[in-house]
């Protein structure tokens, strides 16, 4: 269903009471008091089947008796009585219901079962249900408080969600007590059926919000989470507080990565990649979204801090570096700026320390000087109240600076009583003010990470090779054989047969069932060889002994053979030993060792990581995750973040080593995860990554099921890849061929191009406005797609240099219900029929995603694109008024 179902949700002009009560103290009464005693403007129906009149107003029996049926019912009656209410509401022609009834999932499987039963109730009656087990809705915009907390926040720009109504009302009233304004608050509840996805959708089209909190315990759609966040973070921001951190879950783990990733490790890498800010602490919550809300995201990293004693900035300064962040170094010329405006004993550096007998005006002189910098992305202001300190003066001079600054300005003035006033002047300026520096920096970083968020996840990346992108034919019989496989260890052999498939480097090896046929292979292969102990029962062979290098000989590979062997059937006596695997030895000198594995978790589904490696991977614990498929950027921002990255780029006078081939395997390994949704875990330990490439020395696959349907291929990932599948070619009546294939992100520049070759005329028929020049920031919009609600298709010529010369782009509703269609072809090949194939393409997208129409706009003088919409016979009406023309075209049931 659309996000329009949730409006009679969140803005009703009618509500119904079902449960509402005299009697104090309960959920009825609280719930049609707050109703009642409100400043909704619309109808409120009470309904009690044994009173005549609650709270003194006209109580009705039933759903049924109302004079109308009401945009929202809220049930607060027993679990028992709820399935014949919601199934009241529904003949009545009620489309929305709150349940706040507890009784449900939460309390067993019984409760599971009446949970469902509710939820095919609503939906034979196209109901949308928040709920059950929740504390309610507030809209302040519109003075409903439709909840059984009578904590009411003001008007604001900010909608919380949040999973625990418990947790939910302190929140409420922390908002109220610090002025915290909200445009909504929900609680989900059981999420039953609306849940996070739907509400972080609505909001996304909501103009009166600004930024979403979340309280999450646990994520249940993961991929529509995704890629509702994702859209939503895209221009405004999301601060999550997510509870539930530290569950053991890797007791069971059969390899080093199962071992290494947890539960909130993935939940933190899917944040990421959403988009999301979060938040450890619930008290951060609303400090972040006052920050996020109405400060600017710096354009880089790099801080600069302003003091008036020398503690509290290297307090500051303390906890920038802790946190990663990176301590501004002022210019040249800024220091010799500064050297005339103050003190000659100032600090001559960064932080800045303007002493501590600093009036408004020094204050103020420093800060011109700072943020002119080109090094400095923000600034942090720090006061404490010393005898010669104004901190309301200086306060007020900070807000003049800051109108002008163009850059983010933060601060923190220390104390209590001396220092409010100040402290309530950059507050109503919208200047974040912390109490210490601490909290300052926290906020900071949290502006910080929000930038890297979405900076890696529109930084144009390089192109991908075709071999990974094209995937029907990459994985050959064999390979296809070995992944039908159900909950099979694959061996070492057959796990590097994988990897080899998807173009990774292997040190091949070769299985040897005795030690004189050991010693042959060795003879073959080439001294010096590496021996490993080879047994589906035993998966860290270094534990067992298994493992012998730099073997120099056959006598050396037979002994060590035999002695593993007998040692691993001494240590393990259940094992199945099926021999050794041979391969040569791979030089380590001026390598590093890494890992690389994955891990398919129960919410998220399988999940990349990278970490350095070797036998002491666990130990270190050094490691980042990634949802696939992996970009060279994204590739790239998870290595920097390891505590290991200097040693791959030189560390004391080493040579650097090859992050791109690192890089590469990477990015091929996170397809190979991406095909295979039977991949249960994936080891490659260690992957030698040296100053001439990366190869897998060892691997180990599991696998947990037999394939999937076609229909389920990517049912193991929150995020959808590029769909391959849908690639094409056409010829022109000219015998012009062109290839037709959904954009990538790496097709920027070409995107770039197409516009640039367009009139316009033509730039302002498919925009709607004047079009000044293509730019990164518009880019993404239309290069990155979320695949899961969107499709780009665009038209190449074959011939060299490859020109992008028209795209089509359809855009469905969450549910896949509609979808809107828009086409552009440059002016030099209009008139060629270019913009009928890509039309025609995107209807055969829209028909297998199942949408029901399509709907198509353009202006009026736009004679080919109206042509073609009467071409594949859209409905057409004109608005002559608004100078448009609207084309639907109905799918549902056509051939």
């Amino acid at each position: 269903m659309s996000v329009r179902s949730l409006v009679p949700l969140l803005a009703p002009k009618s509500v119904a009471v079902i449960g509402a009560s005299d009697r104090v103290g309960s959920v009825g009464h609280a719930l049609a008091t707050n109703l009642c005693n409100s400043a909704f403007q619309g109808d409120v129906y009470l309904i009690n089947p044994k009173r005549d009149k609650v709270l003194e107003r006209k109580a009705y029996k039933s759903i049924a008796d109302l004079p109308a049926a009401p945009d929202l019912a809220v049930v607060c009656t027993p679990a028992s009585t709820v399935h014949e209410v919601i199934k009241s509401c529904g003949e009545k022609g009620v489309k929305s219901a709150i349940v706040l009834s507890a009784g449900f999932r939460e309390a067993g499987p019984e409760g599971k079962a009446a949970e469902k039963k509710l939820v095919e109730i609503a939906r034979h009656y196209n109901m949308r249900i928040i709920g059950p087990n929740c504390l309610g809705v507030i809209s302040p915009g519109i003075g409903l408080n439709a909840s059984f907390t009578s904590s009411i926040p003001g008007e604001g720009r900010v909608a919380f969600i949040s999973q625990s109504g418990a947790l939910g009302t302190a929140a409420l009233d922390l908002a109220k007590t610090q002025d915290i304004g909200l445009s909504h608050f929900v609680s989900v509840g059981n999420m039953a059926d609306v849940d996070f996805a739907d509400l972080i959708d609505y909001f996304g089209q909501d103009a009166k919000t600004r930024a979403i909190l979340l309280y999450i315990e646990s994520i249940t759609d993961a991929r529509s989470f995704i890629s509702a966040a994702r859209a939503f973070t895209r221009t405004k921001p999301i601060i999550a507080c997510k509870s539930g951190r530290f569950a053991a879950s890797a007791s069971a783990a059969s390899s080093h990565t199962g071992a290494m990733i947890g539960a909130d490790d993935v939940h933190e890498s899917a944040f990421r990649r959403a988009g999301i800010v979060r938040v450890k602490e619930f008290e951060e919550i609303f400090d972040c979204a006052a920050l996020l809300e109405h400060t600017a995201t710096p354009r880089g990293e790099r801080l600069a801090i302003i003091t008036n004693a020398g503690g509290p900035g290297v307090m500051a300064t303390d906890a920038l570096i802790a946190a990663n962040g990176a301590l501004a170094e002022l210019s040249t010329k800024t220091i010799e700026a500064l050297n005339k405006v103050l003190p000659p004993c100032w600090s001559h550096n960064n932080p800045v320390d303007v002493l501590g007998d600093a009036d408004d005006k020094r204050y103020v002189d420093a800060l011109d000087l700072v943020m002119a910098d080109d090094g400095v992305d923000a600034m942090l202001v720090i006061l404490t109240p010393q005898a010669m300190t104004d901190p309301k003066a200086v306060a007020q001079a900070v807000v003049k600076a800051s109108a002008k600054a163009g850059k983010p300005v933060l601060a923190a003035w220390m104390g209590g009583n001396v220092v409010a006033a100040g402290a309530r002047i950059l507050t109503e300026a919208n200047i974040p003010c912390y109490p210490s520096p601490e909290r300052a920096i926290r906020g900071f970083m949290h502006l910080v990470n929000y930038g890297r968020n979405i900076r890696t996840l529109y930084e144009t990346p390089q192109p991908v090779p075709e071999d990974m992108v094209l995937s029907t034919n990459r994985q050959g019989i064999y390979v296809r054989a070995l992944l039908s496989q159900a909950d099979t260890m694959l061996s070492e052999i057959d796990s590097k047969e994988l990897l080899d498939s998807y173009g990774i480097p292997i040190a091949r090896a070769v299985k040897a069932g005795f030690a004189d046929e050991a010693a042959k292979f060795a003879d073959m292969i080439g001294y010096p060889v590496a021996v490993k102990l080879l047994s589906p029962d035993i998966s860290h062979k270094s534990d067992a002994g298994g493992v012998a290098l730099h073997l120099t000989d056959a006598a050396s590979v037979k002994a060590a053979f035999e002695r593993m062997t007998t040692s691993a059937r001494e240590q393990f006596p259940k094992a199945t030993i099926l021999g050794v695997n041979v391969q040569p030895m791979i030089s380590h000198t001026d390598a590093v060792e890494m890992i690389v594995g994955a891990k398919k978790d129960p919410v998220f589904g399988s999940v990349v990581m990278v970490g350095m490696g070797g036998v002491t991977a666990e130990v270190l614990d050094d490691h980042v995750l990634g949802l696939p498929p992996l970009t060279e950027k994204i590739c790239r921002r998870m290595l920097s973040s390891l505590q290991g990255w200097p040693l791959l780029n030189g560390f004391r006078g080493r040579p650097k080593v090859n992050v791109d081939a690192l890089i590469d395997v990477l990015i091929r390994f996170s397809y190979l995860v991406a095909d295979s949704p039977n991949l249960k875990e994936f080891d490659i330990n260690p992957l030698i990554v040296s100053p001439t490439g990366a190869v897998a020395l060892d691997a180990r696959a599991r696998l947990d099921h037999a394939s999937p349907t076609p229909d389920e291929r990517y049912s193991h990932l929150a995020i959808r890849p590029y769909p391959a599948e849908y690639d094409g070619r056409v010829k022109l009546a000219d015998g012009t061929r062109l290839r037709l294939r959904p954009i990538r992100p790496s097709d920027e520049p070409m995107w770039m191009e197409m516009l640039k070759a367009c009139s316009p005329e033509t730039l302002r028929a498919r925009f709607f406005a004047t079009i000044k020049g293509p730019n990164h920031e518009m880019a993404t919009r239309y290069c990155f797609t979320d695949y899961d609600r969107e499709i780009a298709v665009v038209a190449l010529t074959e011939t060299q240099p490859v020109k992008m010369i028209g795209v089509g782009r359809l855009a469905a509703d969450a549910d896949r219900h509609e979808g809107e269609f828009a086409l552009l072809v440059i002016d030099e090949w209009q008139g060629k029929r270019v913009g009928s194939h890509i039309t025609r393409f995107c209807i055969q997208v829209a028909r297998q995603w199942g949408l029901r129409h399509i709907s198509a706009e353009t202006l009026m003088e736009n004679k080919r694109m109206a042509a073609t919409m009467r071409e594949f016979n859209f409905q057409i009406t004109t608005d002559r008024k608004e100078g448009l023309i609207h084309g639907v075209l109905e799918l549902k049931g056509q051939a």
